[in-house]
């Protein structure tokens, strides 16, 4: 009986850490040609049209400010990230391109969305102003 409770402790204690390790998000790896992309939209180009595509497209998850707290965002599953934040500022402007062009998981990719790579580009541009 002692046996059995044993087990049976070791049993719901592994179940519990084995459910916390699925809420921890895979890491999204970016391929080495966009880790090293350069930006081709010089950062103050167009301004008010990166703040109006990223309303349109981004704000209903980011947030106004990029913290993840858009309207939409407790529907989600996943972390949306903190875009004022020094690991999220640290990426490389090719990473963020490839991030909003492919998307995953609750993220959609927006390349029929937003077809032209450019208005990409200017959202990358406009969270660089979303830093702390």
């Amino acid at each position: 009986m002692k046996t059995f409770k044993i087990v049976t402790i070791i049993g719901v204690l592994s179940f519990a850490l084995y459910s916390f390790t699925t809420l921890v998000q895979e890491e999204w790896k970016v391929p080495a040609e966009y880790e090293t992309m350069k930006n081709p939209v010089d950062a103050g180009t167009d301004t008010a049209m990166g703040k109006s595509l990223y309303t349109k497209h981004c704000k209903s998850c980011h947030g106004v400010e990029g913290y993840g707290d858009g309207p939409k965002a407790e529907d989600l599953d996943g972390e949306l990230g903190d875009f004022s934040s020094e690991e999220f500022q640290a990426q490389s402007d090719g990473a963020l391109f490839y991030k909003t062009t492919t998307g995953r998981d609750d993220m959609p990719e927006f390349t029929k969305k937003l077809p032209n790579d450019k208005d990409r580009w200017l959202i990358v541009n406009y969270m660089r102003t979303l830093a702390e």
